[in-house]
This record gives structure tokens, C-alpha cells and sequence, in this order.
């Protein structure tokens, strides 16, 4: 074997460098990643302490036109008046709750200005027939003040689909056509929070506490790709080391420095494992 430091600008070597350095910018990819999940957590979490038991501002106010909605709107409480279009309530399928499954009730409330605001009402169970529940408790008849939380229109999902008065998700777009194509709020359905006057009997709010504000370990993933790849490059430099150690190992000055480790190996040996020696040599 050669000796000296030159393997380590072989191909060989140069490729492995190579392959460490791909792994460290991989690995500070996922950290940065765990780092921008980190941060939207955060920001979700401070929307729902700033928007879940805001103060109830008007519908109009708060949404200036049929289609308007920020992501930063999302929970901050309204307030709207008009009249339950109960006979065209939607049923939204495939809505499970406390591990049952079930729909999720969308009654549209007719507005002063005429437009439709569309009103989560909340979950009824699945009935004998898992085509619908067995009975949905009625909208209040009459003028209707509600309070209910703003919500983004739900992404459609391939595949999903229902007919009649039922619907796959709650995509405004796709509720707006079961309307008839009538005036819809596309941007944003509300969550009922209460109303009044308050029927006798209603769905089963999905939401009445504040969703967990959990940020996840991701600060920790982050933490643990950086170390992944410093790992990468220890692992390198060890291995690099290791095999100059073994081409060098006829050289004097390495004899001397693995001599010198020998000795330090053996004054770090315990009163165990001179015990083991002992029993050892006994046997």
C-alpha cells in the first residue's frame, strides 16, 4: 500500500466526498422544511387564539363580496340574518365524528341582500340506510340571527362525488351548482357557533372548543437532519482515518502514535476489566 495521504484523492475517495456532500444538502433540505412546517404551525396556531372568540362582526363586513376570503379570515366569528332555505339543505357525506360515521348538515341562509351564506349546521349520524341519517333535526323557521365561524371552501377530492342533495365535500363551487346557480358566498361557509331563536333540537356541533394548538416536534426533526448530516461527514472523516491508519502502518511515526493509543486505551481500563483478565487467565 501506498503511504501518506494520497489515496484520499482518488476516485474512490472523491466519489465518497461527493456522496456526503449530497447527503448534507439533502439533509439541510428536510431541516428547512421541518423549519417551514415549524412556522406555519405557529402562524395557524396564532390565527386560532386571534379568530376562534373574536368579537362577531357583520357577514358584509367582514367578506366584501360573494367571493372574497383570506386565509387569515379563517375561524374570526360573523354575524348574518336572513331566513333558512330549508328545502335546500345538503347533506355532506362521509363526515366521521367521534369515531362514528356520519354527514354534516348545509342549510343556506337567505340574506338581506338576497345572496345565500351557506351554514354548517353540524353532524347527524348515519341511519339504517348509509345513504342518509335517519332524520335531521330542522332549521328554525322564521327571521334567524346567526354567529358562526368562517371556513375556506373545501378542495374537491377525485373520486368523491354524490348525487341529489348530497355532496362529496364542502366545495362552494360544487354546492352553488346543487343551488341552481343561485347568488352562493364561494369563499368561505360559516361554522354555527349559536343563533337564535335556537330550535328545540339540533345537530351535533362538530366544533365548540378551540382545535389543539399543537406546533409538532418539527424543531426537533429539524435539529436531527442537521445532525444526520454532520454525521454523514464523521462518518466520512472516520473512515478516511481509518484507512490511512491501516496503508500507514508500517511507517515509524504511526507505529509510535499507535503505541501511544495502545497506552492510553490501557490506562483507561477499569478495575472490571482487569477483574476479567484475572478470571481469564484462571480458566
Amino acid at each position: 500500500m501506498s503511504g501518506g495521504w494520497g489515496f484520499a484523492f482518488s476516485r474512490r475517495w472523491l466519489g465518497y466526498l461527493a456522496f456526503a456532500i449530497a447527503f448534507a444538502i439533502a439533509c439541510a433540505g428536510l431541516s428547512a422544511w421541518q423549519l417551514a412546517r415549524s412556522k406555519e404551525a405557529a402562524a395557524a396556531n396564532a390565527l386560532i387564539s386571534a379568530n376562534f372568540d373574536s368579537h362577531p362582526v357583520p357577514l358584509t363586513d367582514e367578506l366584501s363580496g360573494l367571493d372574497a376570503f383570506s386565509s387569515k379570515q379563517e375561524w374570526t366569528r360573523v354575524t348574518v340574518t336572513g331566513t333558512y332555505e330549508r328545502d335546500h339543505e345538503l347533506l355532506v357525506r362521509n363526515r366521521p365524528f367521534n369515531g362514528g360515521p356520519g354527514f354534516e348538515v348545509l342549510t343556506p341562509l337567505r340574506t338581506a341582500s338576497g345572496a345565500l351564506f351557506i351554514v354548517d349546521r353540524g353532524w347527524v349520524p348515519t341511519g339504517n340506510s348509509d345513504d342518509s341519517p335517519d332524520s335531521v333535526p330542522a332549521a328554525p323557521s322564521g327571521t334567524v340571527t346567526v354567529i358562526a365561524r368562517l371556513k375556506p371552501s373545501e378542495p374537491g377530492i377525485p373520486g368523491r362525488s354524490a348525487s341529489g342533495k348530497q355532496v362529496g365535500t364542502i366545495q362552494l363551487s360544487v354546492v352553488k351548482q346543487k343551488l341552481g346557480g343561485a347568488d352562493v358566498y364561494t369563499g368561505a361557509y360559516g361554522l354555527l357557533d349559536s343563533q337564535k331563536p335556537s330550535p328545540a333540537s339540533a345537530p351535533v356541533p362538530t366544533v365548540t372548543d378551540p382545535p389543539t394548538q399543537d406546533e409538532g416536534l418539527h424543531w426537533s426533526y429539524m435539529i436531527q437532519w442537521i445532525i444526520f448530516a454532520l454525521i454523514g461527514f464523521f462518518g466520512l472523516g472516520y473512515a478516511l482515518r481509518t484507512e490511512y491508519r491501516k496503508r500507514n502502518e508500517d511507517d515509524p511515526e504511526e507505529k509510535a502514535r499507535a503505541a501511544e493509543r495502545q497506552r492510553k486505551r490501557a490506562l483507561r481500563r477499569t478495575d472490571a476489566d482487569v477483574e476479567d483478565d484475572l478470571l481469564d487467565a484462571t480458566r
